[in-house]
């Protein structure tokens, strides 16, 4: 199925679902309301150039573009689901909030090379900062219905222990990395949350520019490979691959190695072209080799983080789906494609 073809037909019917018989009507600028309030043709415009800059369409349908431009609007509308919860808590990011995260943003560029990355994405200085916003708000909304709530306990920790101490027996250096895939070949086996597939290496590649320039504005590594990577085994568990030891780098290239060992805790690679499409690889952390015994702080520690990991996208995922049951939300974006194709129209 074709890039994001699963999330918009799914947005689609379930929006025409809502809409069959319902009067709502808005001003030609809008594309959806939430609760009422607005979502313009405009901010999906800008959304969409930002994550899909000129050049990366070429060739594509009409129909190919609208399919993109209604998942562009289904984030657009989950995103303002979360800010009116988080407005509602008075949670909204506050001024020194929005500057730390843009300087997070611009750390790893010159001042020019920050503007032609704005001037990439399509966005203004102002705009961006209102992205952050909203971004930043919904963290704390998550942070305070769901992270600060997540509790591990010692029989927690002892139960996973106990399921996997080989984890903890390290003959050598490991590494607990996570990646994104992005393959160029037709799979039936590759699941994600999106149903989305690239099946040439055109697909591939433009796919892989738009995770990349997702992950680049601060989107959750995790969230975005449960929605979009390709490799079945862990997509489900948001692209951890576990503690890698030191040894299984051994075959890949010299330079490939050096870049992916020399990832601080924390932080991603660039785009890595393979031979089977492409990869972005984070660095989650690092273990020295040795015995790691249960009362150890460092497996008490990564034990912890990986029950809270797992736990966190869990809820985060159920707090998505209760706040689209519980918004009124009316797609006039999707609507009007599905009217103009005369889809359910009576013979």
């Amino acid at each position: 199925m074709n890039y994001l073809r699963w999330a918009a037909m799914s947005a689609t019917v379930a929006t025409m679902a809502i809409l069959a018989g319902c009067g709502d009507s808005a001003s030609p600028d809008v594309a959806a309301t939430v609760n009422g309030r607005p979502v313009y043709y405009s901010e999906v415009d800008r959304t969409y150039k930002s994550q899909f800059p000129a050049g990366q369409n070429d060739g594509e349908s009409a129909d190919q573009v609208q399919l993109r431009r209604l998942e562009v609007l289904r984030s657009l509308i989950d995103n303002e689901i979360l800010l009116q919860r988080a407005e509602k808590a008075g949670l909204v990011a506050t001024d020194a909030d929005v500057d730390a995260r843009l300087n997070e943003l611009k750390a790893p560029y010159t001042k020019e090379e920050f503007q032609k990355q704005l001037d990439q994405w399509g966005l203004k200085i102002d705009e961006l900062k209102a992205r952050v916003r909203k971004d930043e708000s919904v963290k704390k909304l998550f942070n305070k219905e769901i992270t600060s709530k997540i509790n591990i306990t010692d029989p927690d920790v002892a139960a996973f222990y106990n399921a996997n101490r080989g984890m903890f027996n390290l003959p050598e250096p490991q590494y607990h990395m996570a990646q994104i895939v992005v393959t160029n070949k037709p799979d039936p086996n590759v699941r994600n949350l999106k149903n989305d597939k690239a099946k040439t290496e055109e697909e591939a590649s433009r796919k892989m520019k738009a995770i990349e320039v997702r992950l680049r504005q601060g989107e959750d590594f995790a969230m975005v490979a449960q929605n979009y990577s390709e490799d079945p085994q862990t997509t489900p568990n948001g692209g951890d691959l576990g503690f890698l030891p030191e040894s299984s780098f051994e075959k890949t290239s010299p330079e490939l190695r050096k870049l992916i060992l020399s990832l601080p805790p924390g932080q991603m690679s660039q785009v890595i072209r393979t031979p089977e499409g492409y990869r972005i690889f984070k660095m989650i952390s690092r273990e020295p080799a040795g015995q790691r015994d249960l009362s150890d702080p460092r497996a008490q520690q990564s034990i912890r983080e990986t029950l809270l990991e797992r736990k966190d996208q869990l809820l985060k995922a159920a707090y998505y789906e209760n706040g689209r049951n519980e918004a009124k939300v009316v797609d006039f974006m999707a609507r009007k494609i599905f009217t103009d194709a005369g889809a359910g129209k009576s013979k």
